[in-house]
């Protein structure tokens, strides 16, 4: 699965916890608000692939939140989270515009495969990106250079998505340990120069002059596609 930009709205703290460290560890960006008014302030304002939205949250409640961001257009897709396990319940949240509803307590490898499902729904039949030699197939986790597989470990295909994702953009250190690797910010690590220089080994025809991933001194890098 591709990484993907998710937005959990959950006040109970332990959740929050356990099911943000679950996400990061699978390599995906999870940001997290504690109450209705603040998740939905945040969704109107950042796209985001997935949406983990409670149901029962201070301020808002999520059904509430549902309304509200599907009235102002927000198309990513809805997982509701609650406690409440009764048919109307349901039933309601679906028909208010959530795409799932998943009743605590849930088993965590299921939440990911419906996770997974509702992104591949939403997400166009292909996902297929070029620069130079190089064909990024995200969907199909694969990478190819003039017509030949480049093989690729999770993290150097994790990366490559991300700047992809990003392409043009100057992306920091700190933003990409933090959203790839899961680490804390100033966290000290040759982990990303060490996966940099090997996407350039295998996608740039000269990997010391780099023509497509770039550094840019002091602040980060940058996919030029």
């Amino acid at each position: 699965m591709p990484v993907l930009r998710i937005l959990l709205v959950e006040d109970d703290r332990g959740l929050q916890l356990t099911l943000g460290d679950r996400l990061t560890r699978e390599g995906h960006a999870v940001e997290i608000e504690a109450d209705g008014e603040q998740g939905l302030r945040r969704a109107m304002e950042q796209p985001y692939d997935l949406i983990l939205l409670d149901v029962m949250l201070p301020r808002r409640d999520g059904f509430d939140v549902c309304v509200a961001l599907r009235e102002a257009g927000v198309e990513a897709p809805i997982i509701m989270l609650t406690a409440r396990g009764q048919l109307a319940d349901r039933v309601a949240g679906l028909k208010l515009g959530a795409d799932d509803y998943v009743v605590k307590p849930f088993d965590m490898v299921e939440l990911l495969a419906r996770i997974e499902a509702r992104v591949r729904r939403a997400r166009p039949a292909s996902q297929v990106y070029r620069f130079g030699e190089v064909t990024v197939d995200v969907r199909g986790a694969r990478c190819e250079r003039a017509g030949r597989a480049v093989e690729l470990g999770s993290k150097e295909f994790r990366l490559l998505c991300y700047f992809l994702e990003r392409q043009g953009d100057t992306v920091s250190r700190d933003e990409l340990l933090a959203q790839v690797w899961g680490y804390k910010a100033a966290t000290a690590s040759r982990t990303l120069d060490v996966h940099v220089a090997s996407l350039r080994r295998k996608l740039e025809a000269q990997p010391h002059r780099p023509r497509y991933l770039l550094t840019v001194h002091g602040l980060g890098y940058k996919l030029v596609a």
